[in-house]
């Protein structure tokens, strides 16, 4: 606690008015005077520093593996044949190396019903696929590629 005291030499100096005060027993030191903080936040700053460093981590990779599928294709042109034919002209993509690819592609009806499936292994370039059909197809949903190593189709 502070004390207030007067001036040594009496209550009045010359060239002031009044008395001047002195305060005496205050520490210069702001750690005695506000306190010093625990040592929580340098943990918790190292903690918040790794979380982010992998999470930024685990984004780049990611980014990185979806941006270089081993597989990846997509369909030039589709042609109705007759009522139980479909073609369908495919461009794949394969990387050196790629386990197992596997390409799907189903045929559709004006009801939007699936009316034929098809699954193949391609090869790398122009793939010209024909789709059997229950019935006269619509359209064609090309579902695209994969690999034993990459499950979602591109």
């Amino acid at each position: 606690m502070a004390r207030i005291g007067l001036l040594a030499d009496g209550d009045r100096q010359a060239g002031t008015r009044g008395a001047r005060e002195r305060i005496t027993g205050v520490s210069v030191d702001l750690a005695d005077r506000y306190g010093t903080k625990g040592g929580r936040r340098p943990l918790l700053i190292t903690v918040v520093v790794i979380v982010v460093v992998a999470f930024l981590g685990w984004l780049v990779w990611a980014a990185w593996l979806h941006s270089n599928p081993q597989v990846s294709s997509t369909m030039n042109s589709w042609k109705v044949v007759d009522d139980h034919k479909t073609t369908i002209v495919v461009r794949v993509k394969l990387e050196d190396g790629v386990d197992s690819p596997n390409c799907r592609a189903r045929a559709l009806a004006s009801d939007h019903s699936v009316v034929g499936e098809l699954q193949f292994k391609p090869v790398d370039g122009t793939n010209e696929q024909t789709i059997t059909t229950e019935r006269r197809a619509d359209s064609v949903e090309w579902i695209g590629c994969t690999s034993k190593d990459q499950r979602r189709a591109q």
